[in-house]
């Protein structure tokens, strides 16, 4: 069977949309082709409709590493469980794709994205999104229309769509956005402090270049696409509803406003308890029907409440934040802790400082680096009052953790400057809307307590929006209700001087550059306002670190002295580390760490590494250790590893008769170095510190 292949330029470069060649027994498939990496999804749907109450879609992510030439490390010599960027890029193709099923879709879908070719240029991660949309698209399943993705970065100061991996890295913007014909449908990206009004430009930059592949995709679609395959959205029982709109009247409004999160979830539930065991009889069998009806009138109500009269749950205004708590060194151990609560979510941070040894060794496809910082973000069932089994980390605590943990890495200290490896958790106590931020809050104010020095602080703020024909409402710092009955969440984190993260996931079209402009010049103000807590608490990082955080020095030698450090089979650096209690790193351009539990022991290994790579100085004072005694005089020690010849007539004003007359092996003594022989040996004197 014959293959179609279509292809636009897209910012310059070539993209190529690829089907009915690999994969044809799927309900759809494609691939996507940038430079020479390319990605295989299919899509696959069950049979029948699944008894969930959820749309069970699965998206998973999978870079081979064949696609680059490589074989998998370790034992067993096969790719294994999803690595972080796996998950990272998974998340990624599901968002955007979500919300373009219908609503009451329960047929259980599975995408499979296959990184089967990888270059050095381009990542596949947003290639993914328009090849699973490609894939649904050209389906029998009722999606409703292509959606696709671009990266956008910033090389040589300008914006740039499709960046190089190498402009990403050197570059202040990585952002991938995705979008539809008419509407953004996800931003996800980090920046290095840069205004709201240069990401509002560069989402619309993308969004251009995303309607290219949109047209690509349906130009695909009209020369090999399937008939999609009828689906009627449930039917509502007009009866039903009316029978639960009586029962629970303005009740529930009262109870769905209520400002305590555990009251408020108690008092809706009785309610709905109420509404199904009174019309069990009138209406056998629709239980999973009456809980329905009732989370819609309630979504309706909350959505109305705060369109008509701007009043919020609790009711807090559409600007208001809610209350926030800065607490510090929570933890006596940990080498920096701090306790961030806003309203009913709380998280605790804690950073830990190492060494070399505890960096993170990462392998993927696009080649091997080493980590130094790292955020890891905890999401307990407690910290919403449920009972679950705790198993590996989820895909949502990888996801909220990458964020916060691109949220600080701008305003972090170069690894010169602070030689440490950082490592923050948050754990999230508890929770009802936007712990991703709060996790942003609470480690800028950890790090800093640990001594880390920050450029500055930095927080977040998620932005909600709930918009109706024309009738638009942003919210700012949104609950967990009003996140799940919304049109948005649209989370920003930064400094006072621009942004550094930016997630937003829209759950319709229509979302206008006015409306983005709206919600991040909102988000702009929470921001400062939170800021401004945050450095009541703690102005700025500490000058001390804590008693427990490891001590690191930094120093660099002449590469010609490396071996001198180290010694013959490495046994100088071997005494150095046993005798002081240091751990000793030296990489090959002469840098020299030193990592130590206290100072004292930092010190006394600087003290002898510095003393092995110091240069004989003339008429220089030191402090020896008598080596050897020939007749003729003693060899000194005069610094690590270097001995002096101290002359018998340099020992005593008067004449000596025997060496030992004056020192015995091992004694300290002072000398001066009074010169060079001819074959550059050092010539040390006694003698001329005693006249």
């Amino acid at each position: 069977m014959g293959y179609t292949t279509v292809d636009a330029e897209v910012s310059g470069l070539k993209v190529y949309i690829e089907t009915g060649r690999m994969a044809k027994q799927a309900n759809g498939s494609a691939i996507v082709r940038l430079g020479d990496s390319m990605v295989l999804v299919t899509a696959c749907c069950a049979q029948s409709e699944s008894d969930s109450d959820f749309f069970p879609l699965s998206v998973e992510y999978i870079e081979k590493t064949y696609a680059a030439g490589k074989i998998p490390g370790g034992y067993i010599k096969r790719e294994g469980r999803p690595s972080e960027k796996e998950i990272l890029s998974a998340r990624i193709v599901d968002r955007p794709i979500r919300p373009l099923f219908p609503d009451g879709y329960r047929r259980e879908v599975q995408i499979v994205c296959t990184v089967i070719s990888a270059d050095e240029k381009y990542d596949a991660d947003v290639l993914a999104v328009t090849a699973a949309s490609t894939a649904l698209c050209l389906s029998d399943m009722p999606f409703q229309e292509p959606v696709a993705a671009v990266r956008v970065g910033m090389a040589d100061g300008k914006l740039k769509v499709f960046p190089t991996y190498a402009e990403t890295e050197s570059g202040e913007l990585d952002m991938v956005v995705a979008g539809t014909e008419c509407s953004i449908m996800m931003v996800e990206g980090g920046a290095m402090e840069l205004s709201e009004e240069v990401l509002l430009e560069a989402i619309l930059l993308a969004h251009a270049e995303i309607k290219k592949l949109t047209a690509l995709q349906k130009e695909l679609m009209a020369r090999c696409g399937k008939q999609a395959a009828p689906y009627t959205a449930p039917v509502v029982n007009g009866e039903l509803v009316n029978a639960v709109r009586e029962i629970v009247g303005s009740r529930l409004h009262d109870a769905s406003f209520m400002g305590i999160k555990p009251e408020r979830y108690a008092a809706v539930a009785a309610l709905r308890d109420e509404a199904a065991a009174a019309l069990a009889e009138r209406f056998p069998d629709s239980g999973k029907a009456i809980a329905e009806i009732f989370t819609e009138l309630e979504r309706d109500d909350i959505r109305q409440s705060i369109l008509n009269s701007g009043v919020r749950i609790g009711g807090r205004g559409l600007d208001e934040i809610r209350q926030i708590t800065c607490e510090l060194d929570i933890l006596p151990r940990a080498h920096g802790s701090a306790l961030f609560t806003r309203g009913e979510t709380q998280s605790l941070a804690a950073t830990t400082l190492g060494t070399k040894l505890d960096i993170q060794h990462i392998d993927n496809i696009q080649g091997n680096y080493d980590k130094s910082y790292m955020l890891h973000y905890n999401f307990p069932p407690y910290s919403v009052n449920e009972v679950k089994r705790m198993t590996s980390v989820s895909r949502r605590e990888i996801g909220h953790g990458h964020l916060a943990e691109r949220s600080i890495a701008p305003v972090l200290p170069n690894e010169k400057s602070f030689p440490y490896t950082i490592r923050v958790v948050s754990e999230i106590l508890e929770s009802n809307g936007s712990s991703s931020m709060a996790s942003v809050c609470c480690s800028s104010l950890s790090l800093m307590s640990a001594g880390v020095p920050l450029k500055t602080h930095v927080a977040g703020v998620a932005m909600g929006l709930i918009k109706e024909g024309d009738r638009v409402a942003i919210l700012t710092d949104i609950l967990g209700t009003e996140d799940h009955v919304g049109d948005m969440d649209f989370k920003v984190a930064g400094t006072r001087d621009g942004v550094t993260a930016i997630q937003m996931d829209i759950k319709l079209a229509g979302i206008t550059a006015d409306i983005m402009k709206d919600a991040l010049a909102k988000a702009k103000t929470a921001r400062f306002k939170i800021l401004d807590i945050m450095s009541e608490a703690l102005p700025s990082a500490r000058k001390e670190m804590s008693a427990f955080a490891p001590r690191i020095s930094t120093i660099t030698i002449d590469k010609d002295k490396i071996r001198e450090v180290i010694g013959p089979g490495g046994k100088m650096i071997r005494d150095i580390q046993d005798t002081t209690g240091a751990t000793i790193f030296i990489d090959d351009d002469g840098t020299v760490q030193i990592a130590a539990s206290n100072k004292d022991s930092r010190d006394a290994a600087l003290r002898r590494i510095k003393g092995i790579v110091a240069e004989p100085e003339l008429n220089a004072i030191y402090e020896g250790t008598v080596k050897t005694i020939v007749e003729f005089g003693a060899f000194v020690e005069y610094l690590p590893g270097k001995d002096g010849l101290l002359h018998i007539s340099e020992l005593e004003q008067g004449r000596v008769n025997k060496v030992e007359d004056v020192l015995q092996l091992g004694d300290k003594v002072r000398v001066k170095l009074i010169g060079f022989d001819r074959m550059g040996k050092v010539k040390l004197s006694r003698k001329a510190l005693l006249e």
